[in-house]
């Protein structure tokens, strides 16, 4: 297939669109390549490694203004490896797990574990949402704050089952995008790679006195923990300012760009206000589009942060993003397993909204000269 060449005028500053690894902002980098060599290539149980450990958990609870008593926690490994952790050393007996993309589909399969008894899993069609409800004898409600998957947003509120139980939220792609209330969660798990501007490997989570104690009580069982995936072993470690094994101190020195960039811009309300205004340029131009619309039917469910949009199917949507791609214009094809006849666009808070309405320029060049 020929690409279109976009006359120059309709091309973004920065055509990054993509959803994970995310846009990292130049600024960062720059920093990275002026500062980094005071931590990079030292010893992660001294003071200047830790220090920024300590500056980026500071920073984090700053950001989603942490209730009182609740905590900062950071190990090795990303979300997928908090999947395991929490089935060892966060679930009691029995999680729920809403199920309405890729994310919650993978913890769900992690809360299978043989010692817990088989989660209740509630799934929905792919654009939709599931809905947690209170049942006898589950000890952690867990679902996505954000699907990057299918663009499916979820409200955070607190599951009021069983005395002692916990709501667990995979904020991967949400933290830092999408403004919400913490004490709302007892569990707010995430990797840095999204709205957060940073690198893959390590994992965070903001938790609350509750799921403390459950950590440690479990780790006081006669459960089997492995090292590597103890919760407990990350609560420790982190307050101290470290991690179990070697961090990855440059994504530690990114993130902490980010976190000051936000908050020196007005923090979670600033950024959500931000995503807002980009997605928002996108579902309205679907919208009113004769051969696009929102993946995602009901707009209270369509995510700030992860935008899809189906084409008609007299349109090839993968020539769109073979053609833009071929601009420099990236990482806008659909999500792999989804399969659909879609564009699927970041608009995490790193990416210009005025980036996203030239994006939406070079869609409509490239349709009508493809």
């Amino acid at each position: 297939m020929s690409h279109v060449a976009l006359p120059p005028n309709l091309l973004p500053a920065d055509g990054r669109f993509g959803c994970g690894p995310s846009k990292i902002r130049p600024a960062q980098l720059k920093a990275l390549a002026q500062s980094g060599w005071s931590v990079l290539g030292t010893s992660h149980r001294q003071a200047p490694v830790k220090n920024l450990v300590g500056s980026v958990r500071e920073h984090l609870g700053e950001l989603f203004t942490l209730p009182e008593g609740y905590e900062i926690i950071v190990g090795n490994g990303g979300s997928t490896a908090f999947w395991d952790a929490a089935a060892f050393g966060l679930i009691e007996h029995r999680a729920q797990n809403l199920v309405f993309g890729e994310f919650g589909g993978k913890f769900a399969a992690a809360a299978a574990a043989p010692w817990l008894t088989a989660p209740d899993v509630r799934k929905a069609e792919p654009g939709t949402r599931a809905v947690a409800e209170a049942v006898e004898g589950v000890d952690v409600y867990a679902w996505p704050h954000n699907e990057t998957s299918t663009g499916v947003s979820a409200p955070i509120a607190r599951v009021h089952g069983d005395e002692g139980a916990l709501t667990v939220i995979d904020a991967t792609s949400a933290a830092g995008g999408i403004d919400f209330s913490l004490a709302e969660a007892d569990v707010y798990y995430f990797a840095p790679q999204k709205n957060l501007g940073s690198d893959g490997g390590l994992w965070f989570a903001a938790v609350s006195p509750a799921a403390i104690d459950r950590i440690e009580r479990i780790a006081a069982s006669d459960r089997y923990i492995p090292e590597f995936l103890s919760l407990k072993n990350a609560l420790d470690n982190s307050r101290l300012n470290q991690t179990l094994n070697t961090p990855a101190v440059s994504t530690l020195f990114l993130l902490e760009e980010q976190l000051t960039w936000m908050l020196s811009n007005g923090g979670l309300a600033w950024a959500d206000a931000r995503t807002h205004e980009s997605s928002d340029a996108l579902y309205e131009w679907a919208e009113a589009s004769s051969f696009a619309t929102p993946f995602v039917a009901n707009p209270a469910d369509r995510s700030p942060v992860v935008v899809t949009i189906d084409f008609d199917e007299s349109i090839d949507a993968s020539n769109i993003a073979k053609s833009l791609r071929a601009n420099g214009v990236v990482d806008t094809e659909p999500y792999r397993k989804l399969g659909r006849n879609q564009l699927r666009v970041a608009t995490f808070v790193s990416i210009e909204p005025d980036d996203v309405r030239q994006l939406i320029r070079c869609i409509d060049y490239t349709l009508k000269n493809l």
